[in-house]
């Protein structure tokens, strides 16, 4: 892998990047989905998070990376291997390193065993036995699943991703094996929406939807086009350049993630966010849901001690625009139209 464009020298784009850092602050929020132009910094944004991410503790030898405190959340062999033994009955401590957050790019060509994992021909013809070799869903646990031009993907991936995205887990059962691993993976897509629409059953698993636009100032634009050549031209200086920022922000995200437990929401706040999914008509509860997590991450970004009105105003077109019915008396786009219920709802 080469070295990636920082995180923070992304020029704009700023929904798209608070997008992906509440979802590395709160995973639970349901993944990223950026639609818009191309070469507008969608990819750039993405691989530029998995520099940034801070490492986690995973299991040595574990091929599924899993949390080492954790248990619940363990496979199968990790959980045989922690269980409490002798007189104490305490769980046995498994030996643990610190590995990069995993971002896996899944081809829009790729095959569903190379997606769900599959038995092992080379082990099997060589020594008779029935051996799992686990697929991208595996080495994305814990992690993020990358998705260019996810509108693209075929039916039967899709129906893959719906599962585990909703179960947290992977089961695969063919050529007489029976696996069942963890796969808590965060999505992120991309994609162009004049290439097609993206099914509305995964459409609304993403919990939050960004619009990515080609800068439209003359200054903006000049400035993504010196930054991105002076990375081409010396990617190890530009780095360094960078890295105070890098490690600022890596340092926000962590401070986030020990924060958001202690984030308050108050009934005032869930109130709000029910009159506005009740005024643009989304269906279900998810988007309230998604409204109050990524409120509340954005809250403990800030180091906030409770959402307030302005942590909801500032995820609600990112929480809410892809969850809206279409209605054939407002040619609107769903941003306007979240940008109009806010504006009746927080009116002076």
């Amino acid at each position: 892998m080469g070295i990636a464009f920082p995180f923070s020298a992304i020029v704009g784009q700023d929904e798209m990047k608070l997008a992906l850092m509440i979802a590395a602050v709160d995973p639970k929020v349901g993944g990223v989905l950026a639609f818009g132009d191309r070469g507008a910094g969608k990819s750039t944004a993405v691989r530029a998070l998995a520099a940034l991410l801070p490492a986690m503790s995973a299991v040595i030898g574990c091929p599924y990376q899993c949390d080492p405190a954790d248990v619940a959340a363990q496979c199968a062999a990790c959980r045989a291997r922690s269980k409490p033994s002798g007189k104490t009955k305490k769980p046995a401590a498994l030996k643990a390193h610190q590995v990069p957050v995993p971002v896996i790019d899944l081809p829009l060509g790729a095959t569903e065993d190379r997606v769900v994992g599959a038995l092992d021909l080379e082990r099997a013809l060589a020594h008779g036995e029935k051996s799992f070799e686990p697929g991208l869903l595996a080495r994305a646990n814990r992690g993020f699943l990358y998705i260019d031009e996810v509108n693209l993907l075929e039916d039967h991936l899709v129906d893959l991703l719906l599962d585990v995205a909703a179960s947290g887990e992977n089961v695969v059962e063919r050529d007489g094996l029976s696996i069942r691993h963890p796969a808590r993976i965060v999505l992120v897509g991309t994609g162009n929406p004049e290439e097609g629409e993206l099914r509305p059953q995964l459409l609304d698993r993403f919990g939050l939807s960004v619009e990515v636009k080609t800068p439209n100032d003359l200054p903006t634009r000049i400035e993504v086009v010196k930054r991105r050549d002076a990375f081409e031209t010396d990617p190890t200086a530009f780095v360094a350049h960078w890295e105070k920022e890098e490690a600022k922000q890596r340092k926000r995200i962590l401070a986030g993630r020990e924060h958001i437990g202690a984030v308050k929401v108050a009934d005032r706040e869930l109130e709000q966010a029910a009159r506005l999914c009740m005024a643009l008509g989304t269906d279900g509860l998810r988007g309230e849901l998604t409204l109050m997590r990524a409120a509340r991450a954005v809250a403990a970004l800030e180091g906030a001690k409770a959402v307030d009105d302005r942590h909801l105003k500032t995820v609600a077109p990112m929480a809410l625009r892809h969850r809206l019915r279409r209605n054939p008396l407002d040619d609107s786009g769903s941003s306007v139209r979240v940008e109009r219920a806010l504006d009746e709802l927080f009116a002076p």
